[in-house]
């Protein structure tokens, strides 16, 4: 009986070690199946066929665009705000009112020199009639030479006052004017500063006004790149808020004088076409003066794959994508693509956002000969 035992213990781990043996394959099976990548499916529009374009190289400049035509309308009497007629925003015309000023102080000043010339406008009419006086009696013999002198001098007096008062009226006129904030020019309010109810002293800024007609790119440019800068040279540039492309412009203007803190130098762009400006101040814009040009391959951001300094694309090849490394110049302002220096050549097809999960030499198919070959089945 034992014997019996122990042979039927012995037949059941041999069985169990043949089911092990014919397990282990399977498993390893499935592994190699797991580590084989699928089967990509890409569109025309994955892929981005490389060729030469122009790469303009030059300076980069950058600055804001803003208007030849501006003006910070400030109070030129102390005075309380009374009204504001405009905000921010709204148009304005040549001599429309703005803002309106308490003139109360000043129009008592202009009546109190008013009165003044008069009073002096009479006492310079005496004096004369005395002078005239004093004239025909002297030729009569009737009064001294000392008597026709003291009126002439009391009538001089009396014109140097009536000159004085005539001043001040002039000068309280100009300041009863200056109540009245009107604009310069016709524009937009860009930034209101001053409400109903305000203190307002000499110099206090009350409104800003722009003509957004005459807006224009502010630049600043190294001062290391002063030797290339020739007003009249083409610059393409960006601004921020707008994706239509690059505006194109003409360096007008280049300052004589560099920045002595950060060695850089002003430069004045004029729009190419003044009628696609924007009509906003103070928008950043970011681009390149054109000293050169040059052909080169670009690739855009989204395409690199990034490892520690190491720079690769995908390329796509005979159905199979292989990681190519490659050798970038300096970014383009302008597009914000780099050149390819080494790695490429025209004609190759790159993926245009490779994912995380691509493994060199997996294979791929057009995503319309997939979807044809399914609809034949």
């Amino acid at each position: 009986m034992r014997h019996l035992i122990a042979i039927l213990l012995l037949a059941g781990l041999l069985v169990g070690c043949g089911k092990a043996d014919k397990a282990a394959p399977s498993a390893a099976a499935g592994s190699a199946g797991k580590a084989t990548a699928p089967t990509l499916l890409l569109a025309s529009e994955d892929l981005r066929t490389l060729a030469s374009s122009p790469l303009a190289s030059g300076p980069v400049v950058t600055g804001s665009v803003q208007p030849a035509r501006r003006a910070d309308l400030r109070a030129e009497v102390p005075a309380v705000v009374l009204q504001v007629l405009k905000d921010n925003g709204e148009a304005v015309r040549a001599g429309e009112l703005l803002v309106r000023l308490d003139d109360t102080a000043i129009r008592d000043s202009l009546a109190s020199a008013e009165e003044t010339v008069r009073a002096a406008a009479q006492t310079l009419e005496q004096a004369e009639r005395q002078v005239q006086r004093l004239k025909t009696l002297q030729q009569q013999g009737m009064t001294s030479t000392q008597a026709l002198e003291d009126a002439e001098l009391r009538r001089n007096n009396a014109q140097s006052d009536w000159v004085a008062a005539k001043s001040r009226v002039v000068a309280a006129r100009q300041q009863m004017q200056r109540t009245s904030v009107r604009a310069p020019f016709d524009g937009l309010v860009s930034e209101r500063k001053a409400s109903v109810g305000d203190t307002v002293q000499v110099g206090k800024e009350l409104l800003k006004v722009i003509d957004p007609r005459s807006m224009r790119f502010e630049g600043l440019v190294s001062a290391d790149h002063m030797q290339a800068l020739k007003v009249g040279q083409p610059v393409s540039f960006r601004i921020n808020g707008f994706t239509q492309g690059d505006f194109a412009g003409t360096l007008q203007r280049i300052d004589s004088a560099a920045n002595a803190t950060t060695r850089q130098v002003a430069v004045l762009v004029a729009f190419a076409e003044p009628a696609s400006a924007p009509r906003v101040a103070g928008l950043f814009a970011e681009g390149r003066i054109e000293t050169g040009s040059s052909l080169a391959l670009m690739v855009q951001e989204a395409a690199l794959v990034r490892a520690g300094e190491a720079v690769f694309v995908w390329r796509a090849k005979d159905r199979t994508l292989a990681k190519v490394a490659v050798k970038l110049g300096e970014r383009d302002a302008r597009s914000g693509e780099y050149p390819v220096v080494e790695g490429l050549a025209a004609g190759d097809r790159i993926l245009r956002k490779p994912g995380g999960s691509l493994v060199e030499g997996q294979k791929f198919e057009w995503a319309a000969a997939a979807r044809a070959g399914s609809a034949a089945q």
